[in-house]
């Protein structure tokens, strides 16, 4: 990364900790995340058509690049239950993991989906913060 993407990457990661602290109007952080990501996404193709460009000569490049990628990370975080229970093991977490995606098939989560959802016009409010959101699931 140059220093400019550095730059921009601190920028964001100042307006977020300032939208935080009710120091940084939300459009004005939105603004600046959306700058960062443009010239993240630049940087990132720059990359690729650089390494597409020289991969004729620089195949250790191009499989280092490859073996980055493949790299995957297996590590799932806690996750709630049913109940609101807190799931550590890696089997608990699989079974929960496993009702949720066949409620797709089988409709069980989309009453509880469409109960959130109603209760709060979410085009016209403003997003909300991590103690709303803390506060909103202890209730």
């Amino acid at each position: 990364m140059n220093k400019e993407l550095l730059g921009k990457v601190k920028q964001k990661k100042e307006a977020y900790r300032g939208w935080k602290q009710g120091q940084v109007a939300w459009e004005e952080y939105r603004e600046t995340v959306r700058a960062a990501r443009e010239q993240v996404r630049k940087a990132k193709a720059l990359i690729d058509i650089t390494l597409a460009r020289d991969v004729k000569d620089k195949k250790k490049g191009f499989y280092r690049y490859v073996s980055e990628k493949r790299r995957t990370r297996e590590n799932v975080g806690p996750l709630r239950n049913e109940t609101g229970d807190l799931v550590t093991q890696d089997m608990e977490k699989a079974e929960v993991l496993n009702d949720f995606f066949a409620s797709v098939f089988t409709g069980k989560y989309l009453n509880r989906t469409a109960q959130v959802t109603e209760g709060r016009d979410w085009e016209n409010a403003e997003p909300p913060t991590v103690g709303e959101d803390q506060v909103q699931e202890g209730s």
